[in-house]
């Protein structure tokens, strides 16, 4: 491709296009088009072919068609609803297009004898078969020529209608000429698509001649959509390159431990570490001994050991005389980790603090007090962590659990709070959602990454079943089996509307009804409405087999760790993700008994449900289940990206594009080392300003 000159130094304004003035560029700002040529890459949703028309006559219901005819009769309507109906026709038949908003123009433009050509959904009504609200123009002539490109649907802002903005989009290619786009790869790059130039695949995507094939375009396999795709990739790949030069840029305090606390935790630790663990851990301790702010993320299956992997850096960190703060997602996960710190750090003569946004008045301020004036802290919160008022003495290392909950916005609040005398605190970032080889690299590609990929000894894989609703009763009795022998079960209930207002009211009533059939046990109920000391003292009466039976909604979902508890009843498990469900399962299985997981359904079962709770039945393996997660339901929702920035893509699809990355990687590298001039010019055209919110993981 050609290299072309560098890019414009002033972008053409939107108010450069006839008929754009202040409110249509603000109503398109919003939409994230603030230049001209920005315009040209809000893509096509998809098309329609409105290039032949049909006879009205031929019409069937439940189809989209284009018809031309004459205005036979228009009339306002006033059963129900005031509307204006239209009676269209031609030599073969006539239809009735009904309009419920409409304007006085609209009305006098829609007279008898007006010649009009309208596409829309052929639906049947009360006179017959009707559009409703189609899109129409009037017609000068009868021999106006069809279009000879398949017609783009494009997503909608509100006030943008489709017709203005294709209008819009042709305007934008007209002025091309006076500035043209700029290809900003280099020739060779792109070994997928090298004839393609940026132009020509905007061109044809915006305007796909007739004859195209669309189960092409819709499958994204279209050599222009490949060409665009990839670009859009190596913008993203520089632009988490570009944060991963600026950490190396920054300073951070190297923390040496002086005092071998690190050692000393790892001597009293009750268990034995894995060889994983202890790999990960050296990792760990060679970033913290830099000058560089440390950015690593541990990957790594449920019950892996992350945590205690985080508890060894804390030392380190704790015993170079700075403080650490640990953010965890939810409460309850923040509580578990500060009882599981406290527990290692007592003895050692470390204090943990907890910082959360229920806390008490009193007990909030004597908390933020400690944080502001004492140098040797250990910190561990929610996101009350980065609110205004937490003030830290000498933060040097952030661990962030589960990073893909929270905001970015938050996640940066918390790093800069860190930043003191031109060093920036260390980052360790913890996953128990196991990421596909190749979204890692795209997504955490400014991030230096360690797996655990090794469980503790003695724990067994979990058996999953597949049970349907019908057989809910054969359930409660297997649950009464377990509880006898001494064994402890879970029950959880969550994901009926996606509210948790439903969700815990669920919880409830399933607990009454198993208190119901299972007098002879005891049960308990947790739930997101809980206050946070009830759902505490609620998890301690658990894990001290005080209660045998535990209904939950999916709070439970990380971080509860009770080792006596093998069985796991998941109600309405078709409609959770499997990353939600392997997290789920992955709080039994703990100790060295055999678990069940069993998995609840409501039938019919959709394809994707049937496919989803197939892979879980059948693996036990995370990055196995995470790599079918993101086949099924993409990286967005898979891991949060959607606050990320870093997976808003336009065109490429991470799994589908799987094939690019090899190319996308070495274009990228190539581009940030021979020419420099382009990097921010690609990821302006294709992130904006997004770019900073890979800083903080």
């Amino acid at each position: 491709m050609n290299s072309g000159a560098a890019p414009p130094a002033v972008a053409q304004p939107l108010t450069a296009l006839h008929g754009v003035g202040a409110a249509l560029a603000e109503r398109l700002h919003r939409f994230g088009v603030q230049t001209v040529s920005d315009l040209l890459f809000v893509l096509p949703l998809r098309y329609e072919d409105r290039t032949r028309l049909l006879p009205i006559g031929a019409l069937l219901a439940g189809t989209r068609a284009l018809v031309e005819g004459e205005v036979l009769l228009a009339e306002l309507s006033h059963r129900g609803r005031r509307q204006l109906l239209v009676r269209l026709g031609d030599s073969s038949g006539s239809i009735t297009l009904r309009f419920f908003y409409f304007s006085n123009a609209q009305r006098a433009g829609l007279q008898r004898g007006t010649r009009v050509r309208c596409f829309g959904e052929v639906r049947r009504g009360s006179l017959g078969l009707e559009m409703v609200h189609p899109e129409y123009r009037l017609l000068k002539s009868a021999a106006e020529p069809l279009p000879l490109t398949l017609t783009p649907i494009y997503p909608t802002t509100e006030g943008v209608t489709q017709g203005r903005l294709r209008a819009l989009v042709r305007q934008a290619f007209a002025l091309l000429p006076q500035r043209p786009l700029v290809d900003l790869l280099p020739a060779g790059a792109d070994a997928a698509q090298p004839a393609l130039t940026l132009e020509a695949a905007l061109r044809f995507l915006h305007q796909p001649p007739v004859g195209t094939d669309l189960g092409t375009l819709a499958s994204g396999h279209h050599p222009a959509q490949r060409r665009l795709a990839f670009e859009e990739l190596v913008a993203h790949q520089l632009s988490l390159l570009e944060l991963r030069r600026q950490t190396r840029r920054e300073l951070a305090l190297p923390l040496l431990d002086g005092v071998g606390l690190k050692t000393r935790l790892e001597n009293t630790l009750p268990f034995q570490l894995t060889h994983a663990q202890r790999r990960v851990s050296a990792e760990v301790s060679a970033d913290l001994a830099r000058d560089q702010p440390m950015s690593r993320l541990i990957q790594g299956d449920v019950g892996c050991g992350k945590t205690a992997v985080a508890a060894l850096a804390a030392a380190r960190a704790l015993g170079s005389g700075y403080q650490v703060a640990l953010m965890a997602p939810t409460e309850l996960l923040a509580e578990q980790h500060a009882r599981s710190f406290e527990r290692w750090f007592k003895p050692l003569g470390i204090e943990v603090i907890l910082l959360t946004g229920s806390q008490r008045a009193a007990a909030r301020r004597k908390a933020l007090q400690r944080v502001a004036d004492e140098s040797l802290t250990l910190v561990v919160g929610t996101h009350a962590l980065f609110q205004d008022d937490v003030h830290f003495n000498s933060l040097a290392l952030v661990i962030v659990d589960e990073q893909h909950r929270f905001g970015v916005q938050q996640r940066m609040s918390l790093h800069q709070k860190g930043g003191r005398d031109g060093r920036m605190p260390h980052q360790l970032i913890m996953t128990a959602t196991p990421i596909p080889r190749t979204l890692a690299m795209t997504v955490y590609a400014d991030l230096d990454v360690s797996i655990i990929d090794e469980l503790p000894p003695g724990r067994m894989p979990v058996r999953t079943v597949v049970i349907p609703e019908e057989r809910r009763s054969e359930v409660v009795q297997r649950v009464a089996e377990t509880c006898k022998r001494g064994q402890q079960v879970y029950w959880v209930c969550g994901v009926i509307e996606e509210s948790e207002e439903i969700d815990h009211q669920a919880a409830i009533e399933a607990a009454a009804a198993l208190t119901a059939a299972l007098p002879e046990l005891r049960v308990g109920l947790v739930h997101g409405r809980m206050k946070p000391q009830d759902k505490a003292a609620m998890m301690k009466a658990f894990a001290a087999n005080e209660v045998q039976l535990l209904v939950a909604t999916t709070v439970i979902e990380v971080g509860v760790d009770v080792p006596n508890a093998t069985v796991m009843v998941v109600e309405n498990a078709e409609r959770m993700g499997l990353a939600q469900l392997h997290q789920l399962r992955g709080r039994i299985g703990r100790g060295t008994q055999e678990s069940s997981c069993v998995l609840l359904y409501r039938g019919p079962l959709s394809e994707v449900a049937r496919a989803r709770l197939m892979a879980i039945r059948d693996s036990n393996d995370g990055f196995e289940i995470a790599q079918r997660d993101l086949e099924l339901r993409g990286p967005g929702e898979m891991l949060g990206t959607r606050q990320a920035g870093l997976a808003q893509l336009r065109v490429a699809e991470l799994v589908r594009d799987a094939d690019l990355m090899p190319a996308v990687r070495a274009a990228a590298l190539r581009i940030s080392t021979d020419y420099p001039d382009r990097v921010s010019a690609l990821i302006a055209r294709w992130i904006g300003s997004r770019e900073q919110y890979g800083r903080v993981g």
